[in-house]
């Protein structure tokens, strides 16, 4: 697999074909992706909602009909909708469940090992709650990072992506419940296949040349 031609041919769609939709098992494997992508000490601050059926895909869509009507056939006529979530907070529950789970996966053999685990992870959770006050928002880049997982992986299995910041996040949060989960949503991303009607598939794809963005020191 050349997954540097990868990131040189894939695109954001933006028309889909609606009778088109992803196989099970393929949604299956971007799962596990979603589920093994790497975060900050391991901290996984997200939850992935994610709609297949046509009354799914309506609610989540109800957040682009005010003030951003372009991105609503894009949701509706997808095969699946993914909404990525970031949590409102890391809190002791969170990382409770975090240690337990490391600890029933093997990665933690000793008490020591479990307790130099919990210190670590504290230490930087406590940096960006108390020192940086950035908390918030570093927990979104772990589920940016999480979308870029994602973005390569559909490629990788010929399945079509468009992700989507176009979309009323306090309407999408009231519709699924989200605040009352303790989560918020940070990104939508259609999958599927796109239309021959889709523009974007014909243009060019454009990026800075590379001497403009590497410094090899």
């Amino acid at each position: 697999m050349n997954i540097a031609r990868l990131a040189q041919t894939r695109y954001t769609t933006k028309v889909f074909d609606p009778e088109r939709k992803i196989p099970e098992a393929a949604i299956a494997e971007l799962r596990k992706l979603l589920q093994h992508c790497p975060s900050s000490v391991n901290s996984q601050p997200w939850h992935f909602v994610i709609a297949a059926s046509d009354t799914g895909k309506a609610r989540i869509a109800r957040a682009t009909q005010n003030g951003y009507p372009y991105n609503e056939a894009k949701i509706r006529n997808a095969s699946h909708v993914i909404v990525m979530c970031t949590r409102s907070d890391i809190d002791a529950a969170h990382l409770a469940t975090l240690l337990a789970q490391e600890e029933h996966d093997g990665r933690l053999p000793t008490a020591e090992a479990k307790a130099m685990q919990d210190k670590t992870r504290n230490f930087y959770v406590n940096l960006h709650r108390l020192e940086r006050k950035d908390l918030q928002s570093w927990m979104e880049k772990q589920v940016f990072i999480a979308l870029g997982t994602l973005l390569l992986g559909a490629v990788a299995l010929d399945i079509d992506a468009c992700p989507m910041e176009g979309f009323d996040a306090r309407i999408l949060d009231e519709e699924l419940g989200l605040r009352d989960k303790g989560l918020t949503s940070s990104i939508v991303v259609s999958l599927g296949y796109r239309s021959p009607e889709d523009f974007n598939a014909k243009l060019p794809k454009s990026r800075l040349p590379e001497q403009a963005i590497f410094t090899t020191l």
